[in-house]
């Protein structure tokens, strides 16, 4: 028989903050916890990694906001810094028939062979970065700011077909989007600043096409006008520029900061015993680049892992939690292991998801990354950081799991152009 948490529900910070601790002690309390979001909403994470698998791919959640019983109470403020996750018109929101038709209009952008014939300019992009770094390999630079950063926002950038000018407000407004200690006006301001330069975009492109994923979208959009409406353009070049940078940046941030605080395990790839992949989804596992993801919804009372979920509560998927959680990954999932074997079932995390909704940009997060982190260390192999670990500020969002900043020493550099062997 299903029973719901006794403990009181755990707050989480709308702040951020390293995820882990917290983490730890809900799972010692078991795989599904109560949790307050903000402004007093009552929700639930999944945190174990096998319950999150289960509830990822359950045929009775839903992603479309009309399960959201609280929103339909009237219990939700305008201005509510979840509320885009909620509410954005595009495949993170849609179920079904829905959300195979949005799925579909982008999908081949992202295939694994698409995907690799974008290696090339990957690899061109992250030696250009690389090249503007080594001039600064004397002092201490923002790894994240001009590395991790600029590689994704100007790959999704080149996919879309979107000017170099858009950029910097792109990427400012995506960080505004999925904060989650935004003020109400603040979160208004940014959701319609948002709106209104993405519409700019793609009426720049209604005008004069290219070869872009946009213009492929807009075609797709006047199609008889029933293919993809006005509002679902905008979400899905929404999710497309904030899923398609945000996640990566962190991806690569969290990989060098482990590798620097784990040299046995950076000596480890470069003896051969691990490669740069092996990094990538230890990394994905341990230091998971999204912590709380919103939302889905049980269409009825659910039992998960022994634990009621009520319909129409507001779910997030605990990706963090799930990566080191000991009864999945064994008593060292702690522990960053870059040669960590393969669970039996091949499913080694869930940090991209699972189900209907895995992540359509995966082949491209873990290209970016590889090629990124591989160029990166063969370059300035004596990279380390330049303050402790424990000072680097944390990302300002439960959702997202990262820092803000990541000062590093490049220290002694390789000639340009080099890679690793």
């Amino acid at each position: 028989m299903a029973t719901s948490p006794s403990e009181a529900p755990h707050r989480l910070d709308p702040a951020g903050g390293c995820p882990h601790a917290d983490n730890a002690r809900l799972l010692a309390l078991g795989a599904v916890a109560p949790v307050e979001l903000p402004g007093g909403i009552e929700g639930m994470a999944v945190l174990g990694h096998d319950a999150l698998r289960e509830f990822l791919q359950h045929p009775e959640v839903a992603k479309d906001v009309r399960h959201f019983k609280a929103l339909h109470e009237g219990r939700i403020a305008p201005g509510w810094p979840l509320l885009t996750f909620a509410t954005v018109r595009g495949m993170t929101t849609a179920d079904g028939t829905d959300h195979r038709r949005l799925r579909s209009l982008v999908s081949r952008a992202f295939t694994p062979r698409r995907v690799d014939g974008l290696r090339p300019r990957v690899e061109e992009l992250t030696d250009a970065l690389l090249d503007d770094l080594a001039a600064a390999a004397e002092g201490v630079v923002d790894l994240r700011q001009r590395f991790a950063l600029p590689l994704p926002m100007g790959v999704i950038c080149e996919l879309l077909g979107v000017d170099d000018e858009f950029r910097d407000p792109l990427h400012r407004l995506s960080n505004q989007v999925v904060a989650t200690d935004i003020g109400p006006e603040a979160a208004l301001a940014a959701n319609r600043e948002l709106v209104g330069v993405l519409g700019e975009i793609a009426a720049s492109k209604a005008a004069h096409p290219g070869d872009d994923l946009t213009s492929a979208l807009i075609a797709a959009r006047d199609e008889g006008g029933d293919r993809l409406g006005q509002e679902e353009l905008i979400g899905t070049l929404v999710l497309l520029i904030v899923a398609g940078h945000e996640t990566t940046l962190n991806l690569i941030t969290n990989a060098v900061r482990a590798l620097c605080a784990h040299r046995d395990q950076l000596g480890l790839v470069r003896s051969g015993a691990a490669s740069w992949a092996d990094v990538v989804e230890e990394t994905l596992r341990w230091d998971s680049p999204v912590s709380y993801f919103p939302f889905r919804y049980p269409v009825r009372d659910l039992d998960v892992d022994g634990t009621k979920i009520p319909a129409g509560t507001p779910v997030l998927a605990g990706y963090s939690a799930a990566g080191r959680d000991k009864a999945a990954h064994g008593p060292d999932a702690d522990r960053f292991d870059v040669t960590r074997p393969a669970r039996a079932d091949a499913v080694r995390h869930l940090s991209l998801g699972h189900g209907a909704h895995y992540c359509l940009g995966a082949p491209l997060a873990r290209l970016e990354a590889t090629v990124a982190l591989e160029r990166l260390f063969a370059r300035f192999p004596d990279l380390e950081l330049a303050v402790p670990e424990k000072d680097l500020p944390r990302h300002a969002s439960f959702v997202g799991n990262s820092v803000r900043e990541l000062p590093v020493r490049l220290s002694a550099s390789a000639p340009p152009g080099g890679t690793a062997g």
